[in-house]
């Protein structure tokens, strides 16, 4: 009965994870420009076919070996990892809008989901055959999140910040979200496919001890996902006296990111202050990133690399779990996801190069690559 409930568990929390695939798809495609939507789309279609199809195929046994699970069906164990992969590739694609040409992008997605990811997942929930990390990380702070924001990194490093984001003298040019609904619905639905996420990646709930610990998971993914969304309210009205709903939701998505790591291992008010921490750190690095022109329109570097990197950390200081471990971890993958998506890309690019031209990002991607636009009634100014 346990290898039934445990296989039906696997299957639900899964599902629940699959809806962030239309999360991520509809945050993008409400916070980029009208005329970029359609590829916005496209791309994350493609990158949860393409990746999935890849981690089947390669990147599963690389990453734990041979299909087979003794507390559960082996197809219910591949299909929930499955549904993380596309993940890391989600958080590169947000950030590199707006001038990134699918193909080579899909060229990466192939290489992430094959070699990259696994090579991380190896190293930490895997089989370790690769390199064995001591790191406790539950649900992907850093294995799914950073991992995901290294690439991204990468990414803005060899591609560069879309046109006229920056002017000559400087300053930042604001491009405002183009559908705030969209925003809304892709971050609520991310914050669902957390459940899933967080919760599922207990491994069971079969027996009293396991359900209260899948159910004190879910609670404290929901904790910091408040405190992330409530701290960056107050720190937006208190600076600029008014309320912006997409660095709200960015502070509940930090927040989310941040107690990836060890929802479990907490009591119940300790991820009010990791929360709150990662929706503050969201808020700080959102212009230090643009300080640095480092061009990020949905802020996945703030959400996602350093929330990851926090909540890792956070283990170690905040549960019994040493400290030491949780860094080297940090570091460790760090380097590796960094590094290698950075060799990867920039022979890529040298190939296919990943930039749109300065007259297709004028005219928009829907129509460079996809030929269709979302919003072909819109008269566009911009």
């Amino acid at each position: 009965m346990e290898y039934v409930i445990d296989t039906l568990f696997a299957i639900f929390a899964m599902t629940l994870i699959i809806l962030m695939v239309p999360g991520f798809a509809m945050l993008e495609a409400g916070l980029v420009r009208t005329k970029n939507v359609t590829a916005v789309l496209t791309v994350n279609t493609l990158i949860y076919a393409v990746a999935s199809m890849v981690f089947l195929l390669i990147g599963y046994h690389i990453a734990f070996g041979s299909f087979g699970s003794e507390s559960m069906s082996g197809w219910a164990f591949f299909m929930f990892q499955m549904a993380f992969v596309g993940k890391t590739v989600n958080i590169m694609s947000g950030g590199v809008s707006e001038r990134v040409k699918i193909i080579p992008l899909m060229i990466f997605t192939v290489v992430m989901a094959a070699f990259i990811y696994p090579a991380v997942v190896n190293m930490t929930w895997g089989s370790k055959t690769l390199f064995g990390l001591d790191m406790y990380d539950l649900a992907g702070s850093t294995v799914i999140h950073s991992t995901g924001g290294w690439a991204l990194l990468a990414a803005i490093l060899i591609i560069g910040p879309r046109k006229g984001r920056y002017t000559k003298d400087g300053k930042v040019k604001v491009i405002p979200a183009s559908n705030i609904p969209l925003v809304v619905l892709g971050a609520f639905l991310l914050w669902i496919g957390w459940f899933g996420f967080n919760g599922g990646s207990v491994g069971s709930i079969a027996s009293k001890e396991s359900a209260d610990t899948v159910a004190l998971t879910i609670m404290n993914t929901n904790t910091a996902g408040l405190a992330g969304a409530i701290t960056v309210a107050i720190m937006m009205y208190l600076k600029y006296k008014k309320l912006d709903i997409t660095m709200i939701l960015n502070g509940a998505l930090g927040g989310l990111v941040a107690i990836t790591a060890g929802p479990d291992l907490y009591n119940i008010y300790t991820p009010i202050l990791i929360g709150a921490i990662g929706g503050a750190l969201v808020v700080l690095f959102v212009p230090f990133f643009d300080k640095l022109k480092l061009d990020d329109p949905v802020g996945a570097l703030s959400v996602h690399l350093v929330n990851g990197i926090w909540g890792t950390i956070a283990v170690g200081l905040f549960s019994d779990k040493a400290l030491m471990p949780q860094i080297i971890g940090v570091v460790v993958v760090a380097l590796f996801a960094f590094i290698s998506s950075f060799i990867v890309l920039w022979i890529i690019n040298k190939i296919i190069p990943f930039r749109a031209s300065d007259d297709e990002q004028q005219e928009g991607l829907d129509m460079s690559e996809c030929g269709m636009e979302s919003y072909p009634e819109f008269t566009r100014t911009i």
